[in-house]
């Protein structure tokens, strides 16, 4: 009994099956054939692990203060200078970064529930062609008995089975 359909699979579903959603961890220059790129990335993404935390906030917070007292001293101006480049900048990056790996972090899990849903939808779909297989195989032989009944009672023009 031949098939009404033949399945052929897509190449992506091959490649859900054996890999994983992308991490931070597989990003290329963690794993650089060149020492230099592995060992800047690598210092690059630690510094960011350490600054990006609201105690190095803090810690840059208590920093930037020591210098206020001198930056009264001498006006207003040097209060303005000490806020915008001090103070600003100094608590704001690890703050901001902190912001970031908070938003990188949701961006993750969104990756990986869209790669599990990726996944469902492909087992679904591997069900459905399970089902559509065995009902070809149900239409093949209700073709094929009806033609041997067709044959049987002296009937022309039966139709065929593919």
């Amino acid at each position: 009994m031949s098939s009404l359909y033949e399945y052929v699979r897509h190449p992506r579903a091959a490649e859900l099956r054996t890999g994983h959603p992308v991490r931070t961890h597989d990003q290329r220059p963690l794993h650089h054939e060149n020492l230099l790129v592995r060992l800047n990335a690598r210092v690059g993404l630690q510094v960011t692990l350490v600054v990006g935390t609201m105690w190095a906030a803090y810690l840059f917070s208590l920093i930037a203060l020591l210098a206020l007292p001198s930056a009264v001293h001498q006006g207003v101006y040097y209060i303005v200078v000490w806020l915008s480049s001090s103070f600003l900048q100094l608590v704001l990056l690890p703050v901001i970064i902190v912001g970031q790996n908070i938003q990188a972090a949701a961006a993750d899990k969104r990756a990986e529930e869209t790669y599990k849903d990726a996944e469902a939808v492909l087992h679904e779909s591997e069900e459905i062609q399970h089902h559509l297989e065995a009902q070809d195989a149900a239409i093949t032989g209700i073709v094929e008995d009806l033609n041997r009944l067709r044959q049987h009672l002296g009937i022309d023009g039966a139709p065929r089975a593919s």
